[in-house]
């Protein structure tokens, strides 16, 4: 009687059920306002016991918060001139990105390669 052993995979999976919901939540911030507030919560909750990978997603989902709300209030301040409505649909496109690419990251099991950076990472 043999014993059939299964290999292991060489990278433990984590479990990235947040970090997913808070990329989902920021999403959703697009048509429902104060869900992003929610997201950014739960990612200063969680990042402090968080795996090695989901510390960079939560460290690139916090920045992502806040340099959106940087962008969006310049936008705000510039909309009397015409720029402000170019620098919105930037802001808008550049939410969408680095969240659709942090999700595509995350599912990969795969950590922010540089979740401080101001573009799309």
């Amino acid at each position: 009687m043999s014993d059939i052993i299964e290999p292991q995979s060489s990278a433990q999976e984590v479990d990235t059920k947040i970090s997913n919901i808070i990329y989902i939540l920021f999403l959703i911030n697009i048509i429902l306002p104060l869900a992003a507030l929610v997201g950014v919560i739960m990612a200063y909750v969680n990042k402090s016991d968080a795996p090695d990978i989901l510390k960079s997603h939560y460290q690139f989902q916090i920045r992502t918060f806040w340099i959106g709300m940087l962008y969006s209030f310049i936008s705000i301040l510039l909309m009397a001139i015409f720029i402000g409505w170019l620098m919105i649909i930037f802001t808008l496109i550049w939410w969408i990105v680095r969240n659709v690419k942090g999700l595509q990251l995350l599912s990969k099991q795969a950590p922010v390669p540089n979740p401080t950076s101001w573009m799309f990472g």
